[in-house]
């Protein structure tokens, strides 16, 4: 297949970009501000924000899959209007838009692919309107809802833990914010999956384990070699936001139809 990873710099477009190419594809992937490292893509300036440039960009690749990884958590036009501009300009081309488990509130828990999203942030709010807007143009894409991505050292997530066990900055994490990690390798290979199937409409690709923020800090540092006392925790309302949040992705319909097995953080960050 001819693939455009679009958001090809950030973390999980990297991963994606690698395994596609590893598995044979032709790769285009955009970048915003600087190109990506990888020689094995072919790397194309785009501005989602600019329906005119994402026409331009995809009539140039005319790739077979489009899978959409760009965001910008605090900018409704890229991560909204920018999702809404690839899937008009994509039509009729195989799209997986990569969604966040941030469309649901929490009030419920636990979320099948068929729970009806309950934003209550402006990123949660935009991504789930970027999920309308590809469905609506393109009724076979995939909607690929995640939740925190971890990998072997490279997330955000990651490089909070040691700067928090540092001191290097101020903050806590949460022991009260539940998220199902997913390890950056098995989505990627999840959502590649996915686009070379016949498969449309919801998909959750989670992990196994639900695990608070400090929870999941912790295993990263007992991996990394950090003394976990180090670790500032405590609650959202510590640090002045809306109590508990707990948003657990049932990834269990997905799963069914996947070959990649979704493993939990217990098991990616230690083993057991």
């Amino acid at each position: 297949m001819k693939i455009l990873v679009v958001g090809g710099t950030g973390f999980l477009g990297a991963e994606l970009v690698r395994q596609a190419a590893a598995h044979g594809h032709v790769v285009a992937a955009t970048y915003f501000t600087r190109p990506g490292a990888a020689a094995e893509a072919g790397w194309r300036s785009l501005d989602v924000r600019d329906r005119a440039d994402v026409a331009r960009l995809v009539a140039e690749v005319a790739p077979d899959v489009v899978v959409n990884a760009a965001y910008v958590q605090s900018d409704w036009v890229t991560t909204a209007v920018g999702a809404a501009n690839v899937a008009v300009e994509t039509a009729g081309v195989r799209l997986v838009q990569v969604s966040s488990d941030a469309v649901f509130s929490g009030a419920a828990v636990t979320y099948a692919e068929d729970a009806v999203p309950d934003p209550d942030s402006p990123y949660g709010a935009a991504k789930a309107a970027a999920e309308v807007a590809a469905q609506t143009v393109n009724p076979t894409a995939v909607i690929a809802r995640t939740s925190l991505i971890i990998g072997d050292g490279g997330s955000p997530h990651e490089a909070l833990v040691h700067t928090l066990a540092s001191g290097d900055r101020p903050g806590i994490l949460f022991t009260d914010d539940v998220r199902c990690p997913v390890h950056v390798a098995d989505l990627a290979a999840g959502l590649l999956e996915l686009a070379d199937s016949g498969r449309a409409g919801v998909h959750h690709l989670a992990g196994t384990d639900a695990l608070s923020r400090y929870e999941l800090g912790l295993l990263i540092a007992r991996r990394d070699g950090i003394d976990p006392a180090r670790l500032p925790s405590g609650t959202r309302a510590d640090a002045g936001l809306a109590g508990r949040r707990d948003v657990r992705l049932d990834c269990g319909l997905t799963q069914r139809h996947l070959k990649t097995r979704l493993r939990g953080a217990r098991e990616f960050l230690s083993g057991e």
